[in-house]
């Protein structure tokens, strides 16, 4: 079994993100241990880009702080090489097309499957668009998780039905961000892919507060939280690891 199918394995996952360099890459590797010390099953870890467009302000800065440092992917990949010496949790790259390119898909798969990175979350890469990448990620073992929006309705079963690793429930329209009030019907999302696999689905965007969390436990296997993590780096700096551990445990209280 995959290490990202062990962590929705008989128990709801808490998927935590934050961006790569964010204040630094030690503190990056911190944070995620202590995530992993409060209770996530699952870490994203943002790969810094100047043009994230599926994040909101929260996380578009979070990226402009890690690129000032000086944050390349290589430095993430040397970053994620270590981090694996301490922890077995589950680690996915969130990623743009951009980047990978420029890296070469080879290359980054390769490079990917050495330093032990689970799975590959690409916001702007469309269902349809995906065959020359999946074909590489999956020599070296990579799963590629898919997104399902709100507007997905008509292609959520073809979606649904390759999707491996988990499948990622966008709850909102727009960009990443904690918001108030989240309106979609995620429960026929849900049910909607629920009839055409059993993979794993987790849902994200906008969700920081404990009473989402619970919410979605009972939709979903699993939810993301992102912006509010990001916030707190942004907020604390080099002191954010303790507040990270407070927040996600009394998420998951």
């Amino acid at each position: 079994m995959s290490r990202i199918k062990n962590a929705f394995e008989n128990k709801k996952a808490f998927i935590g993100f934050l961006t790569a360099g964010d204040p630094s890459l030690d503190k990056t590797e911190e944070f995620i241990l202590e995530m992993e010390r409060a209770g996530a099953a699952l870490v994203e870890i943002g790969i810094p880009f100047s043009d994230p467009i599926a994040e909101g302000p929260v996380i578009q800065e979070a990226n402009i702080r890690a690129l000032s440092t000086g944050c390349t992917t290589d430095k993430v990949f040397n970053m994620v090489d270590s981090l694996r010496k301490k922890t077995n949790i589950p680690l996915v790259f969130l990623t743009y097309l951009n980047p990978i390119f420029k890296y070469g898909s080879d290359r980054f798969c390769k490079r990917c499957k050495e330093v032990g990175i689970d799975g590959l979350i690409i916001p702007d890469m469309p269902y349809e668009e995906k065959g020359e990448l999946a074909k590489i990620a999956a020599e070296y073992a990579i799963e590629l998780i898919s997104l399902i929006a709100p507007t997905s309705t008509s292609r959520i079963e073809m979606i649904a039905k390759e999707a491996q690793g988990f499948i990622y429930v966008v709850s909102s329209m727009g960009v990443t961000g904690v918001r108030s009030d989240i309106k979609t019907n995620v429960t026929e999302i849900v049910e909607s892919i629920r009839a055409v696999t059993d993979t794993p689905v987790a849902i994200g965007f906008g969700i920081h507060k404990r009473e989402q969390v619970r919410e979605y436990f009972k939709e979903a296997d699993g939810a993301i939280i992102g912006s509010a993590i990001v916030k707190i780096i942004a907020q604390y700096g080099d002191k954010a690891g303790e507040k990270i551990y407070e927040y996600v445990h009394e998420l998951l209280a």
